[in-house]
């Protein structure tokens, strides 16, 4: 597949700095802000680099991933400039994309913000539409930590359960979100269009004006186009109903990650319990009745609707993809590609894989992940890049069967 124009990425990218978490800078923080253990839950607003450092710790001590706006994008650089960071692009629909021309799936990105740095590092086999006026950069703070890592200060001693990554942000142009008037053009030539970013705005009345004009843009996909819709953790938490009630009936596939998923239901689920994950499961699908529930986790991903097994592939390649970022980062082979499938799987997965289509049947198809011991993991982007293989998978065949698609993936409804 050659042709940019029949993948088309949205709704917006950003420029990232990457840093990884260090024991001694941040022992030395929570000496010089007097933060004690109590302190150690989410801030309500991150106004400071000492809230910023609090809601770090907070999520350190759980394991947890998590995204935050930040009101003092000041706050962001000065954290970023106490560790040495790696300067990348970031943003869902971006990084898929990046990942999707690597496997040759070339795609047309809509970004809200541009700049040197944006040029530089997009695909060059891709194609991109901006609705900005002009260069703007507002980076995004991405904490990566290990498994281990532990911060011992002035009574404070806590250590990471679980590798994870946290996203840190204040970006206008994202949180404006706004639309270019040659989205809909781009679309009427699409077979693919990934729906992500809209969690990070913050206004419900420019909210419901973005959701709008995408509503008339989306009126120009061809019969037969797939929707992905990827959620992901909202800066104002009570948006996401607003977004799932305008979009549903135009979603035919609705990603999300555990994370988020635990979000939604109010409680956190055993994800190696058949049992819980069958029920989260129905349970999440009554509340996003859409065709197409698709659930990516650290120990498996699923899909769950009317003929789930045809999503094996997409399932299997994103998988696949976001083991090879976890393992290799952004440095991997064709012969790592390989050599990683014939790994093992996680045998408790495979287990629970098993138990989980007893449960359920047809409705669902699992794929287990990889067994992996990895001593410095990349935890940035995985979700992304799970994205990215599932819809590769999904255009190549597209590309292969352009006849008319099976009835779960006509995307004419509600449009």
């Amino acid at each position: 597949m050659a042709d940019p124009s029949r993948v088309v990425l949205g709704l917006g990218g950003c420029v990232d700095y990457e840093l990884k978490l260090t024991a001694d800078v941040l022992a030395q923080l929570v000496a010089d802000y007097g933060i004690a253990a109590a302190e150690l839950t989410s801030p309500v607003t991150v106004t400071s680099e000492r809230d910023l450092v609090v809601s770090i710790l907070g999520y350190v001590a759980r394991g947890g991933g998590g995204e935050h706006y930040v009101a003092s994008a000041p706050a962001l650089e000065l954290f970023a400039s106490r560790f040495p960071h790696r300067v990348a692009l970031g943003g869902t629909s971006v990084r898929a994309g990046i990942l999707m021309s690597r496997l040759g799936v070339p795609s047309t990105l809509h970004l809200v913000s541009v700049d040197d740095t944006v040029r530089r590092l997009l695909p060059p086999d891709g194609a991109y539409l901006s609705s900005g006026v002009e260069d703007t950069l507002h980076p995004h703070l991405i904490v990566q930590y290990d498994q281990g890592l532990r911060i011992r200060a002035d009574g404070l001693d806590i250590t990471a359960p679980f590798p994870n990554r946290l996203i840190y942000v204040n970006d206008p142009a994202n949180s404006t979100m706004l639309l270019s008037g040659e989205l809909g053009d781009r679309l009427s030539r699409a077979d693919v269009f990934l729906i992500s970013g809209f969690n990070a705005m913050r206004s419900a009345e420019q909210l419901d004006r973005r959701l709008a004009e995408l509503r008339v843009h989306m009126r120009r996909l061809p019969p037969g186009a797939v929707t992905y819709f990827e959620d992901a953790a909202y800066h104002e938490p009570t948006l996401n109903r607003r977004v799932l009630a305008a979009l549903r009936d135009a979603i035919d596939v609705y990603g999300l990650n555990e994370d988020e998923m635990q979000s939604y239901l109010g409680h956190p689920v055993d994800l190696l319990s058949a049992t819980e994950v069958a029920d989260a499961l129905t349970a999440m699908h009554a509340l996003v009745p859409v065709p197409m529930l698709v659930l990516h986790t650290k120990y498996w991903a699923a899909a769950f609707g009317a003929q789930a097994a045809s999503y094996a592939e997409a399932l299997d390649t994103g998988t696949v993809m976001a083991a090879l970022r976890y393992r290799h980062g952004d440095d991997f082979t064709d012969s790592d590609i390989e050599r990683l499938r014939r790994q093992p799987r996680r045998p408790g997965s495979v287990a629970f894989a098993a138990e989980l289509r007893a449960r359920l049947g047809d409705r669902v198809h699992c794929v287990p992940a990889f067994a992996l011991d990895v001593t410095n993991p990349t935890t940035v982007g995985l979700g992304d890049t799970f994205v990215g293989g599932f819809l590769a998978a999904l255009a190549r065949r597209g590309a292969a069967a352009a006849t008319s698609p099976p009835p779960h993936l006509r995307s004419d409804h509600g449009r």
